[in-house]
């Protein structure tokens, strides 16, 4: 049952940015409400202040620019889901969020809730550190920003700072022969992932692997990039044989748990096959432009 709390709805980011300020750690922010209220539900958090910035029309928006695409963190996932412009420049990034919960959850849940929620599990976030995506935090004090990679710190903990808000989340412009594939295995469709992988490869002089991003999601207690296997790849001409080796690379670098959906052992299993899978699917994409 959700314990009483008092509700602020405030219209723009300089007022909220004044709410969490004067209630700091009694209040929490809530936009969309599609994790957070689950958990106020369960009794793990009880605030007794919240603040809704669901309704702030500036950190709305999803701009095309010559540095790259921007998106505002209140953006619904449908509303990426639905973007032309994200279709035809990211791909990977609308196709992410058709298997994203279910179109209710995605209708009103928020790019930036999703992000800042923490799940390792969640799916954005290995597509936004394999598009090499820079988030920005904006508080009373100013703005501030960072590598998606370095944004999540735990289980549900990221680097948010007391005070601060995710505004927006930044994707540069895809270099020349690039290509990004992800894919998210699980048992129910549209239920969180038990293991997903997204992979960036950018193809050089007869095809070999110029450049490469891998990251894991719900295979650690936060999205990872394993280096090592992106070693193994990286300026070489890719092989199977290669591809074994980084898959393998990757399940030692990751941190699985066992729980009600699979074992540790079995996800580090997941982590081999589709590690190659989708840098094979990314290489792809990338000839195809």
């Amino acid at each position: 049952m959700i314990k009483d709390f008092e509700h602020f709805a405030p219209k723009t980011l300089k007022e909220a940015l004044a709410l969490l300020d004067k209630y700091q750690d009694d209040c929490k922010v809530i936009c969309g409400g599609q994790s957070l209220l689950v958990l106020m539900r369960q009794g793990l958090v009880a605030p007794p202040y919240m603040v809704d910035i669901k309704g702030i029309a500036e950190l709305s928006y999803i701009k095309d620019e010559k540095d790259g695409l921007k998106i505002g963190a209140t953006t619904t996932h449908r509303a990426i889901e639905k973007s032309a412009i994200i279709k035809k420049k990211y791909p990977v990034l609308a196709k992410m969020e058709t298997r994203l919960a279910s179109i209710q959850t995605r209708n009103w849940g928020t790019i930036g809730g999703n992000v800042c929620h923490g799940d390792p599990a969640g799916d954005p976030m290995p597509v936004f550190i394999a598009l090499n995506a820079t988030l920005t935090m904006t508080g009373s004090k100013g703005k501030r920003s960072m590598p998606a990679e370095d944004f999540s710190l735990d289980y549900f903990e990221t680097a948010l700072g007391p005070g601060e808000l995710l505004t927006e989340i930044a994707l540069p412009v895809v270099p020349a022969n690039t290509g990004t594939a992800y894919y998210k295995f699980n048992v129910i469709e549209s239920d969180l992932a038990t293991v997903s992988v997204a992979a960036t490869v950018t193809l050089g002089t007869g095809d070999s692997c110029q450049d490469i991003r891998i990251a894991l999601g719900a295979s650690a207690p936060t999205p990872i990039r394993p280096k090592k296997a992106e070693a193994i790849l990286k300026g070489k001409k890719i092989t199977d044989a290669l591809l074994a080796q980084a898959g393998e690379a990757a399940a030692a670098e990751a941190d699985p748990i066992s729980d009600i959906y699979a074992s540790e052992e079995y996800r580090r299993e997941l982590i081999k096959v589709l590690v190659p899978r989708l840098t094979k699917e990314a290489m792809a994409n990338a000839k195809s432009k």
